[in-house]
Protein backbone atom coordinates (compact mmCIF):
# COMPACT_ATOMS: atom_id res chain seq x y z
CA UNK A 1 0.00 0.00 0.00
CA UNK A 2 1.41 3.42 -0.88
CA UNK A 3 2.83 5.94 1.93
CA UNK A 4 1.40 8.93 2.32
CA UNK A 5 3.93 10.99 0.75
CA UNK A 6 4.40 8.62 -1.80
CA UNK A 7 4.99 9.91 -5.41
CA UNK A 8 6.39 6.35 -6.98
CA UNK A 9 2.97 6.39 -9.35
CA UNK A 10 3.52 9.89 -10.43
CA UNK A 11 7.10 9.26 -11.23
CA UNK A 12 6.39 6.23 -13.78
CA UNK A 13 3.57 8.55 -15.32
CA UNK A 14 6.55 10.88 -16.56
CA UNK A 15 7.61 7.87 -18.69
CA UNK A 16 4.75 9.22 -21.00
CA UNK A 17 5.37 10.55 -24.18
CA UNK A 18 3.65 13.29 -23.25
CA UNK A 19 5.50 14.51 -20.32
CA UNK A 20 8.63 13.51 -21.32
CA UNK A 21 9.90 16.30 -23.14
CA UNK A 22 8.30 19.08 -20.88
CA UNK A 23 10.20 17.33 -17.89
CA UNK A 24 13.77 17.57 -19.99
CA UNK A 25 13.37 21.56 -19.94
CA UNK A 26 12.97 21.75 -16.50
CA UNK A 27 15.58 19.14 -15.92
CA UNK A 28 17.68 21.38 -18.22
CA UNK A 29 16.63 24.81 -16.32
CA UNK A 30 18.01 23.35 -12.80
CA UNK A 31 21.51 21.49 -13.96
CA UNK A 32 22.06 22.81 -17.33
CA UNK A 33 24.28 25.43 -16.71
CA UNK A 34 26.58 23.64 -13.86
CA UNK A 35 26.77 20.14 -16.26
CA UNK A 36 27.78 22.58 -18.97
CA UNK A 37 30.04 24.62 -17.04
CA UNK A 38 31.83 21.18 -15.52
CA UNK A 39 31.95 19.43 -19.13
CA UNK A 40 30.16 16.56 -16.80
CA UNK A 41 26.94 14.26 -17.15
CA UNK A 42 24.20 14.39 -14.31
CA UNK A 43 25.67 11.00 -13.09
CA UNK A 44 28.60 12.06 -12.65
CA UNK A 45 27.08 14.65 -9.92
CA UNK A 46 26.22 11.14 -7.93
CA UNK A 47 30.26 10.70 -7.31
CA UNK A 48 31.18 13.96 -6.64
CA UNK A 49 28.25 15.27 -4.23
CA UNK A 50 26.70 11.32 -3.28
CA UNK A 51 24.13 9.19 -4.53
CA UNK A 52 21.83 10.38 -1.75
CA UNK A 53 22.44 14.40 -2.29
CA UNK A 54 22.18 13.89 -6.67
CA UNK A 55 18.37 11.86 -5.74
CA UNK A 56 17.46 15.13 -3.45
CA UNK A 57 18.79 17.12 -6.66
CA UNK A 58 17.20 15.34 -9.04
CA UNK A 59 13.74 15.32 -6.62
CA UNK A 60 14.53 19.51 -6.30
CA UNK A 61 13.81 19.11 -10.29
CA UNK A 62 11.08 17.29 -10.01
CA UNK A 63 9.12 19.14 -7.27
CA UNK A 64 9.31 22.12 -9.68
CA UNK A 65 8.06 19.87 -12.72
CA UNK A 66 5.12 19.10 -10.76
CA UNK A 67 4.03 23.18 -10.55
CA UNK A 68 4.87 23.60 -14.21
CA UNK A 69 1.74 24.42 -16.69
CA UNK A 70 2.46 24.00 -20.59
CA UNK A 71 1.13 24.18 -23.97
CA UNK A 72 -1.63 21.68 -24.86
CA UNK A 73 -4.00 19.57 -23.12
CA UNK A 74 -3.96 18.73 -20.25
CA UNK A 75 -1.21 21.30 -19.32
CA UNK A 76 0.44 19.72 -15.67
CA UNK A 77 1.24 16.42 -14.90
CA UNK A 78 -0.66 16.51 -10.91
CA UNK A 79 -3.95 17.33 -12.88
CA UNK A 80 -3.44 14.64 -15.79
CA UNK A 81 -1.93 11.59 -12.80
CA UNK A 82 -4.97 12.59 -10.44
CA UNK A 83 -7.29 12.77 -13.11
CA UNK A 84 -6.60 9.04 -14.53
CA UNK A 85 -4.70 7.56 -11.88
CA UNK A 86 -5.96 8.89 -8.94
CA UNK A 87 -8.29 6.79 -7.77
CA UNK A 88 -5.29 4.22 -7.21
CA UNK A 89 -3.44 7.07 -4.60
CA UNK A 90 -4.48 7.34 -0.43
CA UNK A 91 -6.14 10.35 0.21
CA UNK A 92 -3.07 11.74 1.54
CA UNK A 93 -1.13 10.96 -1.23
CA UNK A 94 -3.42 12.73 -3.54
CA UNK A 95 -3.39 15.41 -1.49
CA UNK A 96 0.33 15.68 -1.09
CA UNK A 97 0.35 15.75 -5.00
CA UNK A 98 -2.24 18.48 -5.32
CA UNK A 99 -0.50 20.66 -2.28
CA UNK A 100 3.17 19.87 -4.44
CA UNK A 101 0.95 20.85 -7.76
CA UNK A 102 0.71 24.63 -5.79
CA UNK A 103 3.94 24.69 -3.92
CA UNK A 104 7.17 27.35 -4.07
CA UNK A 105 10.49 26.94 -3.57
CA UNK A 106 11.79 29.71 -0.85
CA UNK A 107 15.04 29.97 1.42
CA UNK A 108 13.52 29.37 5.39
CA UNK A 109 15.64 29.78 8.46
CA UNK A 110 15.06 27.16 10.98
CA UNK A 111 14.45 27.41 15.04
CA UNK A 112 12.89 25.75 17.61
CA UNK A 113 13.92 22.38 16.62
CA UNK A 114 12.52 19.21 18.19
CA UNK A 115 14.31 16.34 17.32
CA UNK A 116 11.73 14.02 15.09
CA UNK A 117 9.10 16.29 15.19
CA UNK A 118 8.94 19.73 14.40
CA UNK A 119 10.72 22.74 13.82
CA UNK A 120 9.70 26.44 12.77
CA UNK A 121 10.52 27.94 9.57
CA UNK A 122 10.82 31.49 9.00
CA UNK A 123 10.74 32.48 5.18
CA UNK A 124 13.79 34.40 4.45
CA UNK A 125 12.45 35.74 1.01
CA UNK A 126 8.77 36.20 1.40
CA UNK A 127 8.36 37.24 5.09
CA UNK A 128 5.83 36.29 6.84
CA UNK A 129 4.97 35.20 10.16
CA UNK A 130 6.85 31.26 10.87
CA UNK A 131 5.10 28.96 10.93
CA UNK A 132 5.25 25.44 12.51
CA UNK A 133 6.60 22.33 10.10
CA UNK A 134 5.70 19.07 10.94
CA UNK A 135 8.84 16.80 10.30
CA UNK A 136 10.72 13.23 11.51
CA UNK A 137 13.79 13.06 9.23
CA UNK A 138 15.53 16.47 9.02
CA UNK A 139 14.89 17.35 12.52
CA UNK A 140 17.38 15.21 13.66
CA UNK A 141 20.13 16.90 11.97
CA UNK A 142 18.83 20.36 11.79
CA UNK A 143 20.48 23.14 13.91
CA UNK A 144 19.30 26.18 15.50
CA UNK A 145 19.48 29.21 12.50
CA UNK A 146 20.60 26.65 9.93
CA UNK A 147 19.36 27.60 6.19
CA UNK A 148 17.12 25.62 4.13
CA UNK A 149 15.92 25.93 0.33
CA UNK A 150 12.82 24.19 0.83
CA UNK A 151 8.88 23.63 -0.21
CA UNK A 152 6.21 23.25 2.59
CA UNK A 153 3.10 22.26 1.68
CA UNK A 154 0.10 21.86 3.89
CA UNK A 155 -1.35 18.29 4.38
CA UNK A 156 -4.34 17.56 5.80
CA UNK A 157 -4.11 19.96 8.38
CA UNK A 158 0.09 20.19 8.98
CA UNK A 159 2.78 21.67 7.27
CA UNK A 160 5.15 19.42 6.12
CA UNK A 161 8.63 19.64 3.80
CA UNK A 162 8.59 18.20 0.35
CA UNK A 163 11.47 15.69 -0.16
CA UNK A 164 13.51 18.38 -2.40
CA UNK A 165 15.37 20.20 0.84
CA UNK A 166 18.92 21.64 0.96
CA UNK A 167 20.92 23.20 3.42
CA UNK A 168 22.48 26.44 2.43
CA UNK A 169 25.65 27.99 3.21
CA UNK A 170 26.38 31.78 4.14
CA UNK A 171 28.04 31.15 0.56
CA UNK A 172 25.31 29.51 -1.02
CA UNK A 173 22.50 32.39 0.75
CA UNK A 174 24.44 35.16 -1.00
CA UNK A 175 24.79 33.59 -4.26
CA UNK A 176 20.94 33.09 -4.38
CA UNK A 177 20.11 37.05 -3.01
CA UNK A 178 22.90 38.36 -5.46
CA UNK A 179 20.66 36.10 -8.64
CA UNK A 180 17.45 37.10 -7.16
CA UNK A 181 18.62 41.20 -6.99
CA UNK A 182 20.14 40.41 -10.02
CA UNK A 183 16.86 39.24 -11.79
CA UNK A 184 14.76 42.01 -10.57
CA UNK A 185 17.15 44.44 -10.86
CA UNK A 186 18.10 45.45 -7.89
CA UNK A 187 22.30 44.98 -8.01
CA UNK A 188 22.83 48.22 -6.57
CA UNK A 189 21.11 47.58 -2.90
CA UNK A 190 21.20 44.65 -0.36
CA UNK A 191 17.69 44.59 -0.21
CA UNK A 192 16.14 41.25 -1.56
CA UNK A 193 13.42 42.44 -4.38
CA UNK A 194 9.61 42.17 -3.03
CA UNK A 195 8.74 38.44 -5.18
CA UNK A 196 5.29 37.23 -5.23
CA UNK A 197 4.80 33.47 -5.43
CA UNK A 198 4.67 33.56 -9.15
CA UNK A 199 7.66 35.63 -9.64
CA UNK A 200 9.24 33.05 -6.94
CA UNK A 201 8.06 29.67 -8.90
CA UNK A 202 9.53 30.79 -11.91
CA UNK A 203 13.41 31.41 -10.14
CA UNK A 204 13.58 27.71 -8.54
CA UNK A 205 16.09 26.33 -10.78
CA UNK A 206 18.13 29.24 -9.07
CA UNK A 207 17.85 27.49 -5.52
CA UNK A 208 19.33 24.19 -7.51
CA UNK A 209 22.22 25.94 -9.24
CA UNK A 210 23.06 28.19 -6.19
CA UNK A 211 23.56 24.72 -4.06
CA UNK A 212 25.29 22.98 -7.03
CA UNK A 213 27.89 25.69 -7.62
CA UNK A 214 28.75 26.21 -3.80
CA UNK A 215 29.06 22.82 -3.20
CA UNK A 216 30.98 21.64 -6.08
CA UNK A 217 33.25 24.65 -5.30
CA UNK A 218 33.60 23.69 -2.02
CA UNK A 219 34.05 19.55 -2.75
CA UNK A 220 37.07 20.71 -5.69
CA UNK A 221 38.77 22.74 -3.22
CA UNK A 222 38.94 20.43 -0.79
CA UNK A 223 37.84 21.13 3.08
CA UNK A 224 40.54 23.74 4.33
CA UNK A 225 40.81 23.59 8.22
CA UNK A 226 42.96 26.74 9.98
CA UNK A 227 43.68 27.46 13.55
CA UNK A 228 43.10 30.77 15.37
CA UNK A 229 46.47 32.22 13.45
CA UNK A 230 44.69 31.36 10.24
CA UNK A 231 47.53 29.11 9.63
CA UNK A 232 46.66 25.59 7.33
CA UNK A 233 45.70 22.56 9.84
CA UNK A 234 49.44 20.66 9.74
CA UNK A 235 50.25 18.15 13.00
CA UNK A 236 53.68 18.57 13.55
CA UNK A 237 55.02 16.38 16.33
CA UNK A 238 59.04 17.39 17.56
CA UNK A 239 60.85 15.49 19.50
CA UNK A 240 64.02 16.58 21.31
CA UNK A 241 66.32 13.63 22.65
CA UNK A 242 67.35 14.66 26.19
CA UNK A 243 70.99 15.06 26.59
CA UNK A 244 72.99 11.83 28.44
CA UNK A 245 73.21 13.03 32.53
CA UNK A 246 69.84 14.72 31.97
CA UNK A 247 67.05 14.18 34.13
CA UNK A 248 63.18 14.57 33.52
CA UNK A 249 63.41 17.09 37.08
CA UNK A 250 65.54 19.85 34.93
CA UNK A 251 64.00 19.83 31.88
CA UNK A 252 60.47 20.59 34.12
CA UNK A 253 62.29 23.50 36.12
CA UNK A 254 63.06 24.88 32.41
CA UNK A 255 59.64 24.21 30.81
CA UNK A 256 57.72 25.86 33.99
CA UNK A 257 60.07 29.16 33.09
CA UNK A 258 58.62 29.56 29.61
CA UNK A 259 55.49 31.86 29.25
CA UNK A 260 52.14 30.74 28.72
CA UNK A 261 53.89 26.68 29.58
CA UNK A 262 51.36 25.76 32.18
CA UNK A 263 52.13 22.35 33.73
CA UNK A 264 49.09 20.02 33.92
CA UNK A 265 50.46 16.77 35.34
CA UNK A 266 54.23 15.89 36.58
CA UNK A 267 55.44 15.23 32.37
CA UNK A 268 52.72 16.77 30.30
CA UNK A 269 52.44 20.50 29.98
CA UNK A 270 49.80 22.90 27.45
CA UNK A 271 51.30 25.47 25.73
CA UNK A 272 49.11 28.61 25.92
CA UNK A 273 48.82 31.71 23.67
CA UNK A 274 50.35 34.46 26.04
CA UNK A 275 47.89 37.22 24.72
CA UNK A 276 44.13 36.84 24.11
CA UNK A 277 43.39 35.83 20.44
CA UNK A 278 43.36 38.96 18.28
CA UNK A 279 40.52 40.05 16.16
CA UNK A 280 42.52 41.17 12.96
CA UNK A 281 44.05 37.59 12.30
CA UNK A 282 43.70 36.60 8.78
CA UNK A 283 40.97 33.93 8.09
CA UNK A 284 40.75 32.15 4.70
CA UNK A 285 37.31 32.65 3.92
CA UNK A 286 34.98 29.36 4.01
CA UNK A 287 37.75 27.81 6.23
CA UNK A 288 36.30 26.04 8.91
CA UNK A 289 38.67 27.13 12.39
CA UNK A 290 40.29 24.19 14.65
CA UNK A 291 41.91 25.22 17.72
CA UNK A 292 41.51 24.44 21.35
CA UNK A 293 40.27 26.25 24.61
CA UNK A 294 41.26 25.30 28.30
CA UNK A 295 38.69 25.50 31.08
CA UNK A 296 40.24 29.35 31.78
CA UNK A 297 39.60 30.23 28.22
CA UNK A 298 42.80 30.34 27.07
CA UNK A 299 43.67 29.20 23.35
CA UNK A 300 46.23 26.23 23.51
CA UNK A 301 48.94 26.59 20.60
CA UNK A 302 50.83 23.53 21.75
CA UNK A 303 51.36 20.26 23.87
CA UNK A 304 55.15 19.42 25.37
CA UNK A 305 54.88 15.51 27.17
CA UNK A 306 58.12 13.92 28.62
CA UNK A 307 58.56 10.29 27.22
CA UNK A 308 61.24 7.49 27.17
CA UNK A 309 63.81 10.16 26.71
CA UNK A 310 62.67 12.44 24.14
CA UNK A 311 60.74 15.70 25.02
CA UNK A 312 57.69 15.63 22.21
CA UNK A 313 56.25 19.25 21.39
CA UNK A 314 52.92 18.71 19.41
CA UNK A 315 51.38 21.73 17.50
CA UNK A 316 48.90 21.81 14.68
CA UNK A 317 51.12 24.38 12.32
CA UNK A 318 54.21 24.65 10.59
CA UNK A 319 54.93 28.51 11.93
CA UNK A 320 53.41 27.37 15.60
CA UNK A 321 56.16 24.30 15.18
CA UNK A 322 59.02 26.44 14.87
CA UNK A 323 58.14 29.33 17.28
CA UNK A 324 58.02 25.88 19.41
CA UNK A 325 61.01 24.77 18.41
CA UNK A 326 62.91 28.21 18.46
CA UNK A 327 61.56 28.66 22.08
CA UNK A 328 62.58 25.18 23.56
CA UNK A 329 66.09 25.18 21.97
CA UNK A 330 66.77 28.98 23.34
CA UNK A 331 65.17 28.11 26.92
CA UNK A 332 66.44 24.28 26.85
CA UNK A 333 69.68 24.74 25.82
CA UNK A 334 72.64 21.81 25.54
CA UNK A 335 69.80 19.71 27.93
CA UNK A 336 68.26 18.54 24.59
CA UNK A 337 69.76 17.32 21.09
CA UNK A 338 69.15 18.36 17.88
CA UNK A 339 65.18 17.12 17.60
CA UNK A 340 63.46 15.27 14.33
CA UNK A 341 59.87 16.29 13.44
CA UNK A 342 57.39 14.34 11.96
CA UNK A 343 54.26 16.38 9.78
CA UNK A 344 50.82 14.40 9.55
CA UNK A 345 48.15 16.18 7.83
CA UNK A 346 44.46 16.22 8.85
CA UNK A 347 43.24 13.40 6.45
CA UNK A 348 46.66 11.03 7.61
CA UNK A 349 45.24 11.47 10.99
CA UNK A 350 42.06 10.51 9.95
CA UNK A 351 42.96 7.29 8.48
CA UNK A 352 45.67 6.44 11.15
CA UNK A 353 43.26 7.01 14.29
CA UNK A 354 39.86 5.74 12.93
CA UNK A 355 37.21 5.87 15.40
CA UNK A 356 39.51 8.06 17.99
CA UNK A 357 38.83 11.02 19.72
CA UNK A 358 41.43 13.15 21.25
CA UNK A 359 41.05 13.80 24.84
CA UNK A 360 43.07 17.12 26.48
CA UNK A 361 44.27 16.69 29.96
CA UNK A 362 41.26 18.75 31.08
CA UNK A 363 38.95 16.03 30.73
CA UNK A 364 39.92 14.81 33.71
CA UNK A 365 37.86 17.10 35.21
CA UNK A 366 34.12 16.72 36.26
CA UNK A 367 32.28 17.86 33.57
CA UNK A 368 29.75 20.03 35.65
CA UNK A 369 32.61 21.90 36.88
CA UNK A 370 34.06 22.51 33.26
CA UNK A 371 30.61 23.53 32.05
CA UNK A 372 30.27 26.24 34.79
CA UNK A 373 34.44 27.17 33.92
CA UNK A 374 33.70 27.63 30.58
CA UNK A 375 30.60 29.45 30.28
CA UNK A 376 31.56 31.59 32.73
CA UNK A 377 34.59 32.62 30.12
CA UNK A 378 32.25 32.41 27.39
CA UNK A 379 29.77 35.18 29.43
CA UNK A 380 33.06 37.31 30.03
CA UNK A 381 34.12 36.80 26.30
CA UNK A 382 30.65 38.10 24.30
CA UNK A 383 30.61 41.00 27.79
CA UNK A 384 33.51 42.23 25.94
CA UNK A 385 32.43 41.30 22.58
CA UNK A 386 29.94 43.65 22.53
CA UNK A 387 32.21 46.85 23.01
CA UNK A 388 34.35 45.72 20.18
CA UNK A 389 34.04 46.47 16.42
CA UNK A 390 32.83 43.22 14.40
CA UNK A 391 33.22 43.17 10.55
CA UNK A 392 29.93 40.99 9.97
CA UNK A 393 28.26 44.79 10.97
CA UNK A 394 30.28 47.00 9.22
CA UNK A 395 33.05 47.10 12.12
CA UNK A 396 30.13 48.85 14.40
CA UNK A 397 30.57 47.03 17.94
CA UNK A 398 27.35 45.26 18.80
CA UNK A 399 25.84 47.70 20.88
CA UNK A 400 25.79 49.90 17.88
CA UNK A 401 24.25 47.95 15.56
CA UNK A 402 21.59 47.40 18.04
CA UNK A 403 20.87 50.52 18.78
CA UNK A 404 20.62 51.75 15.10
CA UNK A 405 17.28 50.69 13.06
CA UNK A 406 18.81 50.51 9.80
CA UNK A 407 21.68 47.67 11.42
CA UNK A 408 19.28 46.00 13.97
CA UNK A 409 18.66 43.12 11.78
CA UNK A 410 22.07 43.23 10.95
CA UNK A 411 23.34 42.72 14.55
CA UNK A 412 20.40 40.02 15.13
CA UNK A 413 21.98 37.77 11.81
CA UNK A 414 25.45 37.89 13.73
CA UNK A 415 23.90 36.40 17.30
CA UNK A 416 22.14 33.93 15.09
CA UNK A 417 25.11 32.84 13.28
CA UNK A 418 27.24 32.53 16.36
CA UNK A 419 24.22 30.28 17.92
CA UNK A 420 24.25 28.16 15.36
CA UNK A 421 27.81 27.83 14.55
CA UNK A 422 27.99 26.70 18.55
CA UNK A 423 24.89 24.36 18.27
CA UNK A 424 27.07 22.03 15.82
CA UNK A 425 29.75 21.13 18.08
CA UNK A 426 29.90 17.34 17.19
CA UNK A 427 29.39 16.55 20.70
CA UNK A 428 25.57 18.29 21.76
CA UNK A 429 27.07 17.85 25.38
CA UNK A 430 29.93 19.44 25.15
CA UNK A 431 30.11 22.97 27.36
CA UNK A 432 30.61 25.30 23.94
CA UNK A 433 27.15 23.38 22.70
CA UNK A 434 24.77 23.84 26.28
CA UNK A 435 25.82 27.80 26.08
CA UNK A 436 22.88 29.79 25.87
CA UNK A 437 23.07 33.44 24.27
CA UNK A 438 19.79 34.15 25.69
CA UNK A 439 21.25 36.72 28.30
CA UNK A 440 22.97 38.64 24.92
CA UNK A 441 19.86 38.80 23.26
CA UNK A 442 18.77 40.61 26.10
CA UNK A 443 21.06 42.88 26.42
CA UNK A 444 20.90 44.21 23.28
CA UNK A 445 17.51 44.80 22.96
CA UNK A 446 16.93 42.11 20.38
CA UNK A 447 14.66 40.03 21.40
CA UNK A 448 11.52 40.88 19.51
CA UNK A 449 14.34 39.91 16.14
CA UNK A 450 14.63 36.11 17.79
CA UNK A 451 12.49 34.28 15.79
Amino acid sequence: MPTSHDLSGLMKFLDRDEWQGCFNEVFDDHFGPVLEACEMEFEDLAGIVSGDWAMTLWGCAFEDFLTQEFDGQPANIVDDYVKRRGWKESAQSRAYMLALRTSVMSLYEVSNVVPGQSLVARDLIRGGEPVTVSEGTATKTLKQWDKIAARIVPVMGKNILAGGVLPFTPQATESLFDGLRTTFGKKKTKKLPALNDDELQAMASLFTLSWLFDTLDRVMRGPLLQNNDGDEIVFHNVRFPLASGVAPQDIASRLNSIPGMLQESEKFWSWMEEVPQGRDKPKTAGATTLDTLMDSGSNVIGNAELKDRFLHLSTNSAARAKSGTDLIRQVLGDLVRTPLTEISTVEQMMAERPGRHTQTPSSSIPSEIAEQTIHEFLDRHYLDTLDQPVAMLGNKTPRQAARTPASRQKAADWLKYLENQTAKQPDPNHPMATYSFEWIWQELGLRDLRR
